[in-house]
């Protein structure tokens, strides 16, 4: 019998719907042995190291969460080395993965429970192994994630967007006490997310220098640049539009900015919003700074402080995700 695991967090904004939505139903899966894995009060990675030690081959995972809890889901597969099969439902603030897969669900996400044709989600799994770099087995895809080196060390994988700078320190705000009230007793939560994300930026816009000066693939970037991102999956933020270069195994798109400057945000969301985020085609970008610095990263929500440090390397991994795509 296949295993089923549940990654949720019960301090989320939403967990009351993943209570009602996703939990109550478990019962109803039938042909798996359904587990459950509460995140942790502690971070990321501590989480997905603790996940990645109980996983094993053929395990369905399904993500039911906001990004965070996806992120926690993502590399404690990628760690595990293991032929597991990952799905996402969309319980957080943005849902950028979920948006990236179209699972909405959580019918999406075992569409073959209640005897429905196409096998189990193991049988499809190692079909999938068996295809092409890039190709597709009915539900289950395969998705390329980014890995993130700090001064040579491996951070952490990110399967849809990485940002430095000044959009990676705002996301600080969704961790304050009022904030994340405001958020779990919120009908409108996006816009909730937006209220708060712009309120942070007119008071803070001009506080600091965000990025110490630093070369972008060996080219010495504008002293005054206050952003770089990496952009891998459908969505940023969720209205900002990305590609499927998260098919792709060796390119994603990456873009350095002053986004301190009113004006050039408006028209990189502009572009962004009813477009795509304008960016270059890259294999690799590698940060240097002209100085040890201090640096704020940011992956799909989930921020980190650097200090001291002298180089980031953001890079397409060579490992891949089993993923369900609706």
């Amino acid at each position: 019998m296949n295993r089923l695991l549940i990654i949720y967090n019960p301090r989320s904004s939403r967990f009351s719907d993943v209570k009602a939505e996703v939990l109550s139903h478990l019962t109803e899966l039938k042909g798996y042995m359904v587990g459950k894995y509460e995140v942790a009060k502690t971070n990321v990675d501590d989480n997905a190291k603790k996940l990645a030690k109980i996983l094993k081959n053929d395990d369905l995972i399904i993500a039911a969460g906001g990004d965070a809890t996806a992120v926690i889901a993502a590399n404690a597969i990628l760690q595990s080395d293991k032929n597991i099969t990952l799905a996402v439902l969309p319980y957080g603030n943005f849902n950028d993965l979920s948006r990236t897969l179209g699972t909405e669900t959580l019918e999406d996400a075992v569409p073959w429970t209640g005897g429905v044709a196409g096998g189990t989600p193991a049988a499809r799994s190692r079909e999938a192994s068996t295809v092409g770099e890039t190709a597709t087995t009915g539900p289950v895809q395969k998705l390329y994630p980014l890995e993130i080196y700090i001064d040579d060390k491996f951070f952490r994988y990110a399967t849809c967007y990485v940002t430095i700078g000044m959009t990676a320190e705002a996301v600080e705000i969704f961790d304050k006490p009022k904030v994340r009230k405001s958020l779990k007793t919120s009908s409108g939560r996006s816009f909730g997310s937006y209220f708060s994300l712009a309120s942070w930026y007119f008071k803070n816009r001009h506080r600091k220098i965000f990025l110490p000066e630093f070369k972008l693939n060996g080219e010495l970037q504008h002293r005054k640049t206050s952003d770089y991102a990496a952009v891998n999956g459908s969505s940023m933020a969720r209205v900002m539009k990305g590609g499927e270069d998260y098919k792709d195994p060796s390119i994603f798109r990456s873009k350095t900015d002053r986004l301190t400057n009113f004006w050039r945000l408006s028209k990189l969301l502009f572009k962004s919003v009813f477009f795509r985020i304008p960016g270059t085609e890259t294999k690799k970008d590698i940060l240097e700074f002209l100085e040890p610095a201090t640096v704020e990263l940011q992956a799909e929500g989930e921020y980190q402080v650097f200090q001291n440090i002298n180089k980031i390397e953001i890079r397409k991994s060579k490992k891949c995700l089993k993923v369900i795509k609706k």
